[in-house]
């Protein structure tokens, strides 16, 4: 084959002239693309990876002036170590989109062809009456023969998805890369992680005080935006509101003074509760004080985890605002804005999405666009996105808010520094490794400069996020340096119980897990664990965040029992916080049956693999990583109890496939995957078969830094079954020391 550096092009787009557009986004965005420099010179499948990938071969950018269009073609086509593929109903019919393909796979480099997904279906031309919607050309779907012509072998094109509802233009695009870099897609899982827990440090103390003052606060904004007649007006209409909202809040918390309470235990819930009620009773001809202390109570709902609760409340300010005689576009945007956050953490995410939208359009018309709804809506759209998956339609939106908050506050002002961390988060949500972190660090030393050597909760929630960046590059030992300073400085500024300094132990303990530094891990998630139960009650979800982290350090330690009930546990508060139809919910589900399987509790094991998958299906895309893990799961149980063979197969290799087109062939978790489904060829006596994909993840686990020891054994024990079976234990050389090595601790 030809080397790498032989190549004049990275790549040779085809497509038909109605895709166009898409063809000229690709083309842009790969030649544009920089290369993480920690991957720069790293030998791969696919050859040394360079800075760029540039030049890519689009025939509209590259024969403008061509006279001779065959040869042209041919030329580039031999000159590209790759060729992708835009896939649509339009390039499923034409006819030199098919010459293309056949003449790349004629150079004998079909592994090298990569699709992109615009429009249509694949295979879509094998269902009767479906035919007009395939997206493959004829070329993509089957194998070439020996004789250079299309086989009837079915071929699995490698194929990114960017259509609405799957991967998205921004994961798609990151799959392509991946491919031709021949990179896994490793660091996807690991993101939800991280922006979890950047938003931690968003939990604010339940404090009346505070409550009160935001009220006096936006208050004074509204007064602020009128002339000066309806100044004078609304200033009446405001004050007698806040004055009765103040009258309402200091008579709901009478009940928790000491003096009032004569010695009884009221938690914050049962006076939110009765809060409630006395809402509707009392002020029910005052629905603007309604729609005021509703979205006040709702806020505190949801700052304690009381997702349910705080739903609730907030729609039901949303509909007092709605009914309103004369409807303040920038108050209902506050309304909007409630109730969107609390559906963007409960995963309602179109129905959050539309009420964004909708606070945009409002504050739009109003002329209200400089202000913090307008912000805070971009913002909130922005993080919808982020957990749709669609991160290039977050960046314009983060940008915006940062221009608005340089432009109205100047660049030095917290809030305008906040935004530029966010722009460079969702840079690494990209996988733009190096400008996120240029943002990150560009944010944190603005924020040095204007604050000095002082401890701020600001420079500490910087260092943690832009640790957790360099933790996800394996780069530990600085990784490991900031999430120290930033404890060190969470401690002066807040003592040693606080929802920071709990967050900084978490991070440490997702650090020391990286490593396999296990002990340590588990003494870190339990320090955290302890603490925000006592500062957050037992029930709050990011109680189930610490639960789970803990219950995979018991796990990864062997300790099945701990593991078991940990995740039993993360799993009730999930489902009463989060309710029963939530990816997190379906995560652990997934977590918990392949803990109970390996614990001998096939039945449970089975059930709860099942209802994960059942549960999956409608809230995330079905290529998606975690629907993988959840299929190798019960693959694995299944191929344990050596029944269902042929479904365990099935799983098994779907699993595999999925996790190879979005983790890459090497990550671990794809050899994972690869082990259960050479375990099932075994179970069903195809030993020839079996042995390669066995001994091909036994040594990648054994040779890959970050591979889990429980995982390592697992693919032993296999090997070490396929001999058994096969009766060629003892003549298989070096694989005579695997039972002593199963044996050792």
């Amino acid at each position: 084959m030809t080397a790498e550096s032989a190549y004049r092009y990275k790549a040779f787009i085809s497509y038909s002239h109605s895709d166009e557009k898409w063809a000229s986004w690709l083309h842009r965005s790969l030649e544009t693309y920089r290369v993480p420099k920690r991957l720069v010179g790293e030998a791969t499948p696919m050859g040394v990876i360079p800075k760029r990938l540039a030049p890519v071969f689009r025939d509209r950018e590259e024969l403008a002036s061509s006279t001779d269009l065959g040869a042209d073609l041919r030329s580039a086509l031999e000159g590209s170590a790759c060729q992708i593929v835009i896939c649509s109903r339009a390039a499923a019919t034409s006819h030199w989109v098919n010459e293309e393909i056949l003449a790349f796979k004629r150079l004998g480099r079909a592994d090298r062809i990569f699709c992109l997904i615009v429009d249509g279906e694949p295979y879509a031309s094998r269902t009767p009456g479906s035919e007009a919607d395939e997206c493959f050309p004829l070329a993509l779907q089957y194998q070439l023969g020996a004789d250079g012509e299309l086989s009837a072998t079915p071929a699995e094109p490698i194929a990114a998805d960017a259509r609405p509802g799957k991967d998205g233009k921004a994961h798609a695009k990151v799959k392509l890369l991946a491919g031709m870099l021949g990179v896994g897609f490793d660091a996807l899982r690991q993101r939800e992680q991280q922006r979890r827990n950047r938003h931690l440090a968003a939990v604010a103390a339940f404090s009346f005080v505070g409550m009160v003052f935001a009220i006096g606060l936006a208050t004074t904004a509204v007064i602020a935006r009128n002339e000066a007649d309806q100044q004078r007006l609304r200033a009446e209409s405001e004050a007698e509101t806040a004055r009765q909202t103040a009258a309402f809040m200091i008579s709901l918390f009478k009940v928790a003074d000491p003096g009032e309470a004569r010695g009884q235990s009221i938690t914050a819930r049962e006076i939110l509760t009765a809060g409630a009620d006395r809402i509707e009773t009392e002020l029910a001809s005052q629905p603007e004080v309604q729609a005021r202390l509703m979205t006040t109570i709702g806020n505190v709902y949801k700052n304690l985890g009381l997702y349910t609760d705080a739903r609730s409340m907030h729609a039901a300010a949303l509909s007092r605002r709605r009914q309103l005689a004369s409807i303040d576009d920038v108050e209902l945007s506050r309304s909007l804005l409630g109730l969107a956050s609390v559906l963007t953490v409960r995963a309602e995410l179109e129905d959050a999405e539309s009420l964004y939208l909708e606070s945009l359009q409002r504050l739009e018309v109003a002329g209200a666009t400089h202000g913090d709804e307008m912000d805070d809506s971009l913002a909130g759209l922005a993080e919808v996105y982020f957990r749709m998956g669609r991160f290039s339609d977050a960046e314009p939106l983060l940008e915006r808010v940062l221009a608005n908050r340089r432009a109205r506050l100047g660049e030095e002002h917290p809030a305008a520094v906040d935004a530029l961390e966010e722009l460079g988060l969702n840079q690494f949500d990209q996988g733009k490794f190096e400008a996120a972190e240029d943002l990150m660090r560009q944010a944190l030393a603005e924020r040095r400069e204007v604050l000095g050597e002082a401890p701020h909760p600001d420079v500490a929630g910087n260092l943690n996020n832009l640790a957790i960046l360099l933790m996800q590059s394996e780069r530990f030992v600085e990784s490991e340096a900031l999430f120290r300073e930033a404890m060190a400085m969470n401690r002066r500024l807040h003592g040693d119980q606080h929802p920071d300094i709990a967050t900084g132990l978490n991070n440490l303990g997702l650090l020391y897990r990286s490593q396999g530094r296990l002990p340590q891990a588990e003494a870190a998630y339990s320090e955290a664990l302890a603490m925000r139960r006592q500062l957050l009650g037992p029930e709050h979800p990011e109680i189930a965040q610490v639960l789970v982290n803990l219950a995979l350090s018991f796990y990864d330690q062997g300790d099945m029992a701990e593991a078991i009930s940990h995740n039993r546990d993360a799993l009730a508060i999930q489902t009463k916080a989060l309710g029963e139809r939530h990816p997190e919910v379906a995560a652990t589900l997934s977590m918990l049956g392949r803990f109970l399987a390996e614990d001998g509790q096939r039945v449970e094991a089975e059930e709860k693999l099942r209802a994960a998958l059942a549960l999956y299906e409608g809230l995330i895309d079905p290529q998606h990583p975690d629907i993988a893990i959840a299929e190798m799961g019960l693959a694995d149980l299944l191929v344990g109890e050596g029944e269902r063979l042929t479904e365990a197969s099935a799983l098994a290799n779907a699993s595999r496939d999925k996790l190879a087109r979005a983790l890459g062939e090497e990550h671990w978790i794809t050899a994972v995957s690869t082990s259960v489904a050479g375990a099932a060829l075994s179970q069903l006596e195809r030993f020839e078969d079996a042995e390669p994909l066995l001994l091909q993840s036994y040594q990648q686990l054994r040779d890959a830094s970050s591979t889990r020891p429980v995982y390592l054994r697992a693919a032993l024990g296999r090997v070490v079954d396929l001999y058994t079976k096969w009766g060629k234990l003892e003549a298989a050389g070096h694989y005579r020391d695997l039972q002593a090595t199963l044996a050792a601790p």
